[in-house]
């Protein structure tokens, strides 16, 4: 789903520059608005006392029916709306969502195991060919 954010000056300039970090973040619903969290704009480096805080939240500019669908598809235990991308559409910027959805526990230690073999394996190999 593409939806556009809302944005002040000096972090539309510093997104234009590539410097956004979108690792981490996610959006939630509060009363009845859409919020993107965790999401890291640097400072403009030629911007002033008109920089904004770098992870301060960012309301998402949506129609209510929009809203409404996102609130359906996260609805669900474990589900959350995951910021993919940004772009540029003329002046605006948008940001693709995605509904995201929690790894268990048990696929948590799987990857684990999984990972501490691939390093034994990868340590013995690197001994053998010496």
């Amino acid at each position: 789903m593409k939806l556009v954010l809302f944005y002040r000056g000096t972090e539309i300039k510093s997104i234009r520059a590539g410097k956004v970090n979108l690792k981490d973040s996610y959006a939630i619903l509060k009363n009845g608005e859409i919020f993107v969290l965790g999401m890291h704009i640097s400072p403009y480096e030629h911007g002033n006392i008109f920089n904004k805080d770098p992870l301060r939240n960012r309301k998402l500019l949506l129609t209510k029916r929009e809203i409404n669908k996102l609130i359906g598809l996260t609805k669900e235990k474990g589900y959350t709306l995951v910021p993919i991308s940004l772009y540029f559409k003329g002046s605006i910027v948008k940001m693709e969502l995605g509904v995201g959805k929690g790894k268990k526990l048990y696929d948590k230690r799987e990857d684990l195991a999984k990972k501490d073999a691939n390093k034994q394996i990868a340590i013995n190999l690197k001994n053998r060919n010496r």
